[in-house]
C-alpha cells in the first residue's frame, strides 16, 4: 500500500497555526525570526535577508532576529548504495541555528519563523508537517514561506 502524500495538506496547516496566533494577538504586529539554510560555510544569506525583509515589511511583520544555518549532508546507514540517500540534510532540530530559533519561540520572543521556502525547514514531507505542528502546538507560532509550498499535480 502507497503512502498518501501530505504535501497538499502543508498550506492547509500552517494556515491553522497562523489562525490561532492572530486570534491570539492584541492588535501588535506579528514578530517573526528570520530564518535561512546556507548551502555552504562559505555562502552568506545576505540575499535571503533581503527577501525575507522585503516579505516582511509587504506583511507588517517586524523580524525580532536573523538566524541561518549550513545544509551539512548528514550521514545515512540506511541506503548507502542508493540514490536516495543523496542530498539527506541534517533535521532542522539537529541544527543549531533552528534551536536558538526554537528557544526564542518558547520564551515568547517571537511569534512566527519567516523563510525563503519550506526546503529551508525541510524537503521531506512528513519532517515539514512536524516542524509545522512542534512551532503551533508547543511554541505557540507558525511559520511563513515567501514561496507558497508547490501544489501536488492530479494524476
Amino acid at each position: 500500500m502507497k503512502r498518501q502524500s501530505r504535501a497538499g495538506q502543508l498550506p492547509g496547516v500552517r494556515e491553522h497555526f497562523y489562525r490561532q496566533v492572530i486570534d491570539a494577538q492584541a492588535d501588535q504586529p506579528l514578530r517573526v525570526l528570520a530564518y535561512s539554510l546556507v548551502p555552504s560555510p562559505r555562502a552568506r544569506p545576505d540575499e535571503d535577508w533581503g527577501t525575507l525583509q522585503a516579505e516582511a515589511d509587504q506583511l507588517g511583520y517586524a523580524i525580532a532576529v536573523r538566524l541561518h544555518d549550513v545544509a551539512v549532508p548528514a550521514t545515512t546507514t540506511y541506503f548507502p548504495a542508493s540514490s536516495a540517500s543523496q542530498g539527506v540534510y541534517t533535521p532542522p532540530w539537529d541544527r543549531p541555528g533552528w534551536r536558538e530559533a526554537e528557544r526564542q519561540l518558547r520564551a515568547g520572543l517571537a511569534d512566527g519563523v519567516l523563510v525563503l521556502d519550506r526546503h529551508d525547514i525541510s524537503s521531506d514531507d512528513d519532517e515539514y508537517h512536524a516542524v509545522i505542528k512542534h512551532l503551533g502546538e508547543h511554541c505557540r507560532a507558525f511559520l511563513h514561506v515567501v514561496i507558497p509550498e508547490e501544489p501536488v499535480a492530479p494524476t
